[in-house]
């Protein structure tokens, strides 16, 4: 039997896709390579899935930087407020955590795929597991099908990719989709690691002086070289043995690969304002204030009621000072030099783990070849892309998937629109015919 619509891989864009294509009454096969739908699902938000996030469209787009502006169009056919009602629809209630952040009612992301497995067999969608496509095919400027690794080829009418990045590879992302898309004419732009810990070859990040101390709340910068920031983000961050992880760091690293490219030393400075709410001059009175109060105190416990005790007694030693020295022997020449490491501690990085590491891949099929409200090649008929493998990344917080699913949902509806244009005996069934459908989600 013939298959309308082939949709490879099984990750959160793909199934999305091939259940979108089923919803549209095409005849839909699902390849996945490994032994298990939905693994990168499975693992997301710690094992709970954070499927997508309830700001406002604006606020999401801002939080994708890498190529968010694309996704207004699909946003407009297909969007975050949809992705809740899809999954309420499907028997999994959400609720809404902080920074808009949607997880299951279940806390459970097995829920999630199981739900999706379910939706599948419902629309009877064909599953094949355990099998890798070695090539997508073409003639004449269309899809024709694919080539399994086996050697088996398999017919159809369009083909949506959704095998991911290279980023978190034992999921299956290894970066097997970018050869077929530049076989179509595509461009793939420069893979590289987002969402991924920083590395910093300083003194002190060697010595593990602050290994697996965590700062909270804090304003973690990348700076130019002129001292000015390129980006900041107020989260949590957690000193390590190699350099620096948590939100904070994993929100900074892609300015941080951008950077180091322009980077004659191979290092860029980073700053952090432990304490983002108080001014320098604040800070500074308030210490002296408690000096006064209390001049025998040691200095560290003094400074520790603002700050973790180890980063405090770190950043007195920084600036000259004892941290068992009596608070009111403590110069104010010494006591500002502490406060401006306060609130700009200043350290140099030189890098990042690497793309296998990261959580989210930057880079990929280049969004300018990319028809934005249907997913469709703009180089080949009947190709559709979706997920990781276009060049759209944001940052941790539902963004990612929310970019998965929406662009997977809209690449699964229009590649079965064209695939069942193309059977029923139209010419050339265009791109934009596929996208002018119904623009609600059934």
């Amino acid at each position: 039997m013939g298959h309308d619509v082939i949709v490879i891989g099984g990750g959160p864009s793909g199934l999305m896709a091939a259940i979108a294509a089923g919803e549209q009454g095409a005849n839909v096969l699902l390849l996945e390579k490994g032994t298990k739908l939905g693994r990168k699902l499975a693992i997301s938000g710690g094992g709970r899935c954070n499927v997508t996030n309830r700001l406002p469209i604006d606020e999401i787009v801002r939080h994708i930087p890498g190529n968010g502006r694309f996704l207004y169009s699909a946003f407009s056919v297909f969007n975050n407020e949809d992705i809740i009602r899809f999954f309420e629809r499907l028997g999994v209630p959400l609720k809404e955590e902080d920074h808009g952040r949607m997880f299951p009612k279940s806390d459970s992301a097995q829920s999630v795929v199981a739900a999706l497995v379910n939706e599948l067999g419902r629309l009877k969608v064909d599953i094949r597991l355990e099998t890798p496509v070695d090539d997508v095919l073409y003639e004449q400027g269309k899809t024709v099908g694919v080539k399994l690794k086996s050697g088996e080829t398999i017919a159809a009418n369009a083909v949506v990719v959704a095998v991911g990045g290279k980023s978190v590879p034992q999921t299956g992302s290894t970066g097997d989709g970018y050869p077929w898309a530049e076989k179509a004419g595509h461009t793939v732009t420069e893979l590289f690691p987002t969402e991924v810990p920083i590395v910093s070859n300083e003194p002190f990040i060697r010595h593990r002086t602050l290994q697996g101390l965590s700062l909270r709340d804090v304003a973690l910068s990348v700076l130019k070289p002129n001292g000015k920031p390129i980006i900041t983000h107020r989260m949590d961050m957690l000193f390590t043995h190699f350099g620096i992880s948590g939100p904070a760091a994993l929100r900074c690293s892609q300015f941080v690969v951008k950077a180091l490219k322009n980077a004659a030393d191979g290092a860029v400075a980073m700053s952090i304002d432990a304490l983002p709410d108080i001014t320098q001059e604040e800070l500074f009175q308030r210490l002296v204030q408690l000096g006064k109060k209390e001049p025998k105190k040691a200095v560290k416990n003094i400074a520790k009621t603002m700050l973790p005790e180890r980063y405090a007694a770190f950043l007195l030693e920084r600036s000259g000072i004892d941290p068992q020295a009596a608070a009111g022997t403590v110069s104010h020449e010494a006591l500002r030099s502490f406060v401006r490491c306060c609130k700009a501690f200043t350290f140099h990085v030189h890098g990042t783990l690497s793309i296998e590491k990261a959580f989210v891949t930057g880079g990929g099929v280049s969004v300018k070849e990319i028809e934005p409200k249907t997913m469709a090649s703009k180089c080949m008929g009947g190709l559709y892309f979706c997920g990781e493998i276009l060049d759209i990344h944001g940052y941790t917080g539902g963004y990612n998937i929310t970019a998965a699913l929406v662009t997977g949902r809209l690449a699964g509806m229009n590649a079965a629109r064209y695939a069942l244009a193309a059977e029923s005996g139209e010419s050339e069934p265009s791109a934009q015919a596929a996208a002018d459908g119904p623009h609600t989600p059934s």
